[in-house]
This record gives structure tokens, sequence and C-alpha cells, in this order.
């Protein structure tokens, strides 16, 4: 599938998982679940912007090194934030794939933004589990 199909699948799924949470679960634990999964989206969008930015001829270090900033803070605000140990280890990944692109970045190597991707699309999973 397409990274850019996968992408609007995943924030489909995260939208969806979204309307209804609280119906579900209590307003803490919804409230919880939609910050989460608020982010993955958030990060899921910046992942694309990354992946426009290393892809386009007159994109900058500067412009990736932005989106990778955000990246970074999105990340470490959510685990600031949460106590689940499935959403830990999954921002584990996901900052241990942003060190790879940076480093792939700096070296003047094409970053590899699957690991990203595939990161952030599993945190929308695991932000919606019981």
């Amino acid at each position: 599938m397409p990274a850019h199909r996968r992408l609007a699948v995943t924030g489909t799924a995260l939208a969806a998982a979204l309307a209804v949470i609280p119906l579900a679960t209590g307003c803490d634990a919804a409230k919880k679940a939609v910050d989460c999964a608020r982010v993955g989206v958030e990060i899921t969008g910046n992942a694309d912007d990354l992946q426009r930015t290393v892809s386009d001829a007159n994109g900058t270090s500067d412009a990736a090194d932005k989106i990778l900033d955000t990246l970074d803070r999105d990340t470490k605000k959510l685990k600031e934030k949460t106590d689940n140990v499935d959403v830990r280890k999954v921002l584990d990944h996901l900052q241990q794939a942003l060190t790879n692109v940076r480093d792939a970045l700096r070296d003047d190597r094409k970053p590899d933004l699957t690991p990203l991707k595939d990161a952030a699309g599993e945190l929308g999973k695991v932000c919606t589990r019981d």
C-alpha cells in the first residue's frame, strides 16, 4: 500500500476510534486516549510533511530539522503524560526512528521514513486499546 494511502487509512481509523472512545470508557480514560490519539495523528501528519520535505529537491535541511524538532517535542510531551507501557514502547521506537532520520540527513543520505510512519501508525493503535 502506498505511504500516502497508509497515512490516510491510519488517520481515518484514528478518527473513528476517537468518536467511539467516550461512549466506551470513563471520562479520564477517554480524555487520555483522545490526547494520545491526537498526538498520534499530529505525528503522522508531521511524518508526511517530512516525507515531502526530504523528497523535494528544494527541501532544506532547516525545514527537515524543524519538522524533526516538532516530532521530537510531541513524542517527549506524550511520553511525559503517559504511564501506559505499550505507548511508551512505541514512543521509544518513534524516538529511535527520529534519531535514524537525523543521522541519515546529517550524512547526506536519503532517510528511510518507513519506521517513523510505522511507529506513528502503531501509536494510534495502542492509544485506542482497552
